[in-house]
Formats: structure tokens, C-alpha cells, sequence
């Protein structure tokens, strides 16, 4: 009898999560054009990384604004049209971005936000906030992940080479994650 209490809850549980609305991992993000990317793999190439550590792969580099974290499928037409907000064009400066080693072992090049890159990233949670999405209450720290699991990850000796200016003149873009097959751009909001 108590075998087959446990295998009608495991039936129960399983037919409540098949029941659950699809959803996708989303997130806003400034993405580098090739310039850029090669010029971030030229700095993640210069560090000594630890035997452990995991660097991101190229084409997985970015910025990121604002982290959606799971969508329901059948609310992501509604976020993709809402997000639409003035975006300046501007530049991010490489140059002074500072290496760094978050807690957790996140290797990150921390980017100064210049003030458009500060109003579109408030212009962004406005919106989110309209649609009655959670928006993170910490302080926006502009970034690209290097690495991650890398504690103990020692920059390069040598003076680094000159970066070039990331423009940001495409706008920024919506992705999905998409699980051991990385990123898709569901959606490209230009500058202005």
C-alpha cells in the first residue's frame, strides 16, 4: 500500500511539471561586433588562468543590461515589443576597462557606463517595471564575463596592447539561452 502512495505522488508531481507553460531564458545585452570580439579574446588570452577555470567562448562575450531570467513562452511577443527604447549611439572604452575577480571566481572586465550607456540601461528597466517585471535593485556595473571558476587568475605582466573603442551603434539585442548550445539573438533594437 505504501508503494503505490508513493508512486501516485511521483505521478502527481510529474503530471503538475509537464502541466507547467514553456518558458526560455532571456536577457538584454550589448553585443560586439568582430572588432571588438577579437579584441577581447586578444585580453582573455593574456591572462594567466588557473588550470580550472572556464573562459567564455567568443561568441558567448557580451554585456549584459538586464537579466529576464525565465520567460513564459506566451509572454515574450509582449517583452519583445515593449523593449523598445531610445539608444543612443556611444562608445565603450576597452582601454579602461579594468580586470577583475568577482566572488565566486567570475573573471570580469569591468567597463566604465558612460552616461548613455546609464540611460538606456534605466530606460530599459522603466519598461520592464511597466510590464510588472522584477528588475534588479543593485547598482548597474557594466561588464563582459571572461571566465568563469577563476580564482587565482593573474594578469599579464607585460603593458597591454591599445583596445580599440567599442561603438555602440547597433543598438542592443534580445537573447535567449539556449542549454550546451549557447546564445540567440530573438531580437535587434537599433540606436537612434
Amino acid at each position: 500500500m505504501g508503494a503505490q502512495l508513493v508512486d501516485s505522488s511521483v505521478a502527481a508531481f510529474t503530471s503538475a511539471k509537464s502541466r507547467k507553460p514553456p518558458s526560455v531564458r532571456l536577457f538584454l545585452a550589448l553585443w560586439p561586433p568582430e572588432r571588438v570580439r577579437q579584441a577581447l579574446q586578444a585580453i582573455q588570452a593574456r591572462v594567466l588562468w588557473p588550470q580550472h577555470a572556464a573562459l567564455v567562448a567568443a561568441e558567448r562575450l557580451h554585456v549584459t543590461l538586464h537579466f529576464l531570467g525565465q520567460v513564459p513562452q506566451a509572454r515574450v511577443e509582449q517583452l519583445r515589443a515593449a523593449l523598445t527604447v531610445p539608444c543612443e549611439p556611444h562608445f565603450l572604452e576597452l582601454e579602461t576597462a579594468r580586470a577583475t575577480c568577482w566572488h565566486g571566481g567570475l573573471a570580469v572586465l569591468e567597463l566604465q557606463a558612460p552616461p548613455p550607456l546609464q540611460r538606456l540601461h534605466a530606460a530599459l528597466a522603466q519598461a520592464l517595471r511597466a510590464l510588472e517585471w522584477p528588475v534588479e535593485s543593485r547598482p548597474f556595473r557594466p561588464h563582459i564575463t571572461l571566465a568563469r571558476r577563476a580564482s587565482g587568475a593573474k594578469p599579464p605582466a607585460d603593458p597591454p596592447s591599445p583596445s580599440p573603442l567599442w561603438p555602440v551603434d547597433r543598438g542592443y539585442v534580445l537573447v535567449r539561452s539556449v542549454p550546451a548550445r549557447g546564445y540567440e539573438v530573438l531580437h535587434d533594437y537599433p540606436s537612434a
